[in-house]
Order: C-alpha cells, then structure tokens, then sequence
C-alpha cells in the first residue's frame, strides 16, 4: 500500500462515522497532510451541517497553519463546487492555497459531477482522482444508487425459521434471537426510511424504530391501498415522520403523510416518489407478499436474509423465494445465521 492509499483509508475511516446522520448527503472523510504527518481531520457529521473538508481545515492547530500551503488534502469524495446547505468546498481549499488534492472518487451528483475536480485543475492545483475509488463508491452505494438511477438503494430484510417459514397466518411470532433483534435496530438506524405492507402492520403492529439501539429512527413507509388499517396502531404514533401509500389520498398531517399511488404501477410509483422525498435508502421489513413483489420486478439491491435453527410448528407462511442473487457474505450469531445477497447480474 502506497502513501497515497494509507491516507485514503483513514479518509473511509472518518467517513463511516457519520452513517445514519448524513443522508441524503454522502459520507466524506478528509485528511491533511504535511511532510508525512496527519495535521488535521475532518468528517461530514451532520446533514446540513459543514462538509468534511471544512472540518478538516477548521481543525488545523495554530502552530501547524503555516503549513497548509504546502500540504496534501485526502478527500473520499469529489468536493462540491456549488453553493447548497452550505458553500461549495472548492472556494475554501483555493482560499487556503492547498497544493495538492488526493481524491476517492467523482461525485455523481449533477451538481457537482466532475465540476469540483476541474474547478481545482483550473485554480492550479494538482489533483488525483481514484485513489482508493472502488472502495470509496462502495462506501456511498446509497448515493450513487439514489443518484445514477434516480431511486434509493434497497434493501430486503426477513427473517425465516428452519424450515423456511417467515411467519404464522394472523399470529405474531418471533423467530430471530435477542442478538440479532438488536443488530436489526442498529441496520435502521443506518437508513433512512422502512418499508412494511398492510398485513405487517395490522398483525404485528410493529413500531419500526432503533428502540434497541442508539441511532436516528427511520422514516417510516406503510402501503395501506385501502386505507383499512385502524389508527391505534403504532405507526400511526406520529412518534417519526410516516408516509402511508395509498389508493385514496393526499394529505399532510403533522408528522403523517398520505400519498397517493396506483395498484398497477405502485412499486415504481414508490420509487419515484421516494426520489422525489430525498429518501436514499430504504429497508423493507415485510410481509412476503411485499417482499416477493420487490424480488419480481428486480427491484432491489442487497437482501439480508436472517435464519434462524428452529423451525415453525404447523401451518406457516413461506419466505419469499430468491433467484438470481450472488451469496457475499454470512454471519453466525448463536440460533441465527445471516446470509448477504446482492443481484447475480
């Protein structure tokens, strides 16, 4: 590993500390360097909030200032070269007269989308890109994925017992362990909404929020066509911001949303609209029906799928049924087993 490829990890580093506050901005880590020695570091905390590079020169100490003309600035990301929530990075890495920029990948937003890098070129300064960029894109999937196609990464989560059931006709059951119930609440809190059908609303009444673990709730989404689900349920708590899909409506209501969608075209109506949101990423948590719908249309982009070694008694309802997936990785955690997909093509 080259110099350049050591800095550009701690860049990465930095940036996965801001999962699950960001979005639908990026995660960004930025790293100064002079003579071979980190002087400052930064991360992109916040959504609206400074980006990482500014946190980076912000935090430059007193006695190490006269030596940001003649440093390198590691970026994970493209610095953006438009005013948005904040002013574009660009200006202050010229202002401060930075020699040299080492940069993960090119941003995908249209706003910024190889401007940022040519905005630097132009001032002078010698500038590097795809250090590091494979990894630097895998870091932001939800982002390029939100952005290049125009709709949020999703994701498909179930849990299924031995014998490959996910559940038990109107009864609620549980099938994961306490272990990996904790680690689910921690996998919302990394997106930003969750995806629930009719039927898991009304049997489960779950609250889909990270009670279990310390992070941001999601927004919640329910697809509700009918609108039959009665309101003493908890997603209609107003307790985080939920959106109900369905065949009737448009309203707004304090932290609840109707939103109107067609049955034929619902899952790419969802999508537009969740575009049309800002919402980067989505989890869908169920029913199987819901489930098996998104795998159809090939409309997904990773399932986690948690087994568990016990299997259900009786009668239960079938998992969904995925094909056309690629096995990257599992994990044992005591009853349970989690297999990650992502699609074979």
């Amino acid at each position: 590993m080259d110099k350049d490829e050591a800095y550009m990890h701690r860049c990465l580093q930095l940036a996965k500390l801001g999962a699950g506050n960001v979005a639908p901005n990026p995660m960004v880590g930025a790293v100064l360097v002079y003579n071979d020695k980190i002087i400052a570091e930064g991360y992109h905390k916040e959504f609206g909030q400074s980006h990482a590079e500014v946190n980076c020169i912000n935090n430059v100490p007193v006695e190490n200032r006269e030596s940001i003309e003649q440093s390198t600035l590691y970026v994970s990301l493209e610095p953006c070269s438009h005013f948005g929530k904040t002013p574009p990075c660009c200006d202050l890495i010229i202002k401060n007269k930075i020699k040299r920029v080492v940069i993960g990948c090119q941003d995908a937003n249209k706003e910024v989308d190889g401007e940022g890098i040519k905005k630097l070129q132009d001032a002078g300064i010698e500038t590097i890109l795809g250090v590091l960029e494979k990894e630097s894109k895998e870091l932001n999937k939800r982002f390029f994925t939100f952005h290049q196609k125009q709709r949020p990464y999703i994701i498909l989560k179930w849990a299924e017992s031995a014998d490959g059931k996910i559940g038990k006709g109107n009864e609620r059951i549980l099938i994961s362990n306490d272990y990996t119930n904790r680690l689910v609440h921690k996998w919302r809190s990394e997106e930003a909404a969750i995806l629930i059908g009719t039927n898991t609303a009304l049997i489960d009444d779950p609250s889909l929020t990270t009670r279990s673990w310390k992070g941001n709730n999601p927004i919640r989404l329910v697809i509700d066509m009918d609108l039959k689900l009665p309101h003493h349920l908890k997603v209609f708590n107003k307790e985080t911001k939920t959106i109900i899909f369905n065949k009737l409506k448009n309203e707004e209501d304090d932290n609840l949303t109707y939103y109107k969608v067609d049955e034929i075209n619902m899952l790419q109506q969802i999508s537009e609209a969740l575009y049309e949101f800002d919402i980067n990423s989505i989890i869908v948590e169920g029913g199987a029906k819901l489930l098996q719908s998104f795998i159809d249309a090939g409309l997904w982009d990773e399932v986690r799928i948690i087994k568990s070694d016990s299997s259900i008694t009786g009668k239960g309802i079938a998992a969904p049924v995925l094909s056309t997936a690629k096995l990257i990785n599992q994990e044992k955690y005591f009853t349970d087993t989690i297999s990650f997909f992502q699609p074979a093509f």
